[in-house]
């Protein structure tokens, strides 16, 4: 895969690009944008028989939600530096036209944020990117079609959680013997690393505040174990655990001890308990500096990765979890997957076909339907 770097000759359209609309005539390749607390990132891919190749990504973080606890505003400042990612994403669009299919989502930053409307005229007008902002559930969804090719064929249920930058979406999902999948519950923790970051501003996060976040995790989820009694099923290894996020994949890393960050030696790796723990120990360890200067971490993260190891360890204390997935996937590579999977619907009727969570409700539950074949994203 080709790295994209801006090219001084690229134009955003002109004309508007509507989430879930098209950007040309028929074409193979499908976009996706996540727009959340933290950071900005594209995706863009063409179909395989069994999943997708991704063709182009771009990634940058922002920080839209940066000082958003102190009046629910998006600042001048991180309005700024998220447009400007935006023009880049709506030049490599453009470098890729037609776009078969494209959605285009924001999440608990603009979810929050009293002048979000006016957020997204500006981006409307300034780059013709047309971006919907999700609510917790539809965001949940999207996570867990994201990550629903790392599922054992061997376990029936899924809990899939999801470090944000605003919030934490955690969700758990089952597979029924006719090859169905529907999402059972879900819980969204009002917090995450930009949050929790900005809410303990200390250089290196005190213990009394890493323990703050995990008893409050911990309080929260009650609720939720108290409804879905999840954790006897834990216990006995009838759920598989799947955590998606930049802290995940920064644990991945650093347990693997590698130079530098490699999304294709992290993808799908298993964590249990004992090496989470002593992976988030080594990384407290490292202290502020430390961190800053690790090749998986990085200045940009070193202030975030202490918050979200915080909210893994109120995971991980609080059900008895002996192994965690570690996914490099989630809510683009969902609505990736939907868009490709309800094209592939509308193509044929009269076969029977297997595709992901339709937004058509089932009772309480949005349903899924999809190969309980293990398959990679290919990349």
């Amino acid at each position: 895969m080709q790295k994209w770097r801006k090219k001084t000759n690229i134009k955003p359209p002109v004309k508007a690009i509507q989430a879930g609309g098209s950007l040309g005539s028929a074409g193979s390749n499908y976009a996706a944008i996540d727009l959340g607390t933290n950071s900005c990132r594209l995706v863009i891919a063409t179909p395989t028989p069994t999943s997708f190749r991704i063709v182009e990504t771009f990634s940058k973080i922002t920080r839209l939600g940066e000082g958003i606890i102190n009046n629910n505003e998006l600042s001048r400042n991180a309005i700024r530096r998220t447009v400007n990612a935006l023009k880049v994403c709506a030049g490599v669009l453009a470098e890729y036209a037609p776009i078969c299919r494209s959605r285009f989502v924001a999440t608990a930053a603009c979810r929050r944020a009293v002048n979000c409307p006016q957020f997204l005229e500006i981006v409307k007008r300034e780059t013709g990117l047309v971006i919907e902002t999700i609510s917790s559930k539809e965001e949940s969804r999207l996570a867990v079609v994201g990550c629903l090719p790392l599922l054992s064929r061997n376990i029936k249920r899924a809990l899939v959680f999801d470090i944000g930058g605003g919030s934490t979406e955690i969700s758990l999902a089952r597979t029924t013997d006719n090859g169905n999948m529907f999402i059972e519950g879900f819980v969204s923790l009002p917090y995450g690393v930009v949050t929790i970051s900005e809410a303990f501003p200390s250089q290196d996060m005190t213990n009394l505040a890493y323990n703050t976040i995990v008893e409050r995790t911990h309080k929260i989820l009650s609720e939720f174990e108290d409804k879905h009694h999840i954790r006897d099923a834990i216990a006995n290894q009838e759920i598989q655990v799947i955590g998606t996020s930049g802290t995940v994949t920064v644990l991945g890393a650093v347990h693997l001890n590698l130079p530098r960050y490699n999304r294709s030696a992290v993808d799908g790796i298993a964590m249990s308990k004992q090496e989470i723990e002593r992976t988030i120990a080594k990384i407290k360890r490292l202290g502020d500096d430390g961190r800053k200067k690790h090749p998986c971490i990085g200045a940009q993260k070193a202030d975030l990765t202490m918050a979200g190891c915080a909210i893994i360890d109120g995971l991980t204390s609080f059900w008895p979890i002996s192994e965690v997935t570690v996914a490099d996937r989630g809510i683009r590579e969902g609505i990736l997957l939907d868009m490709m999977h309800a094209k592939k619907k509308s193509y044929s009727k009269k076969h029977k076909r297997r595709y992901p969570f339709n937004r058509k409700r089932n009772g309480n539950h949005y349903s899924y339907s999809g190969e309980k074949k293990k398959e990679a994203v290919n990349e």
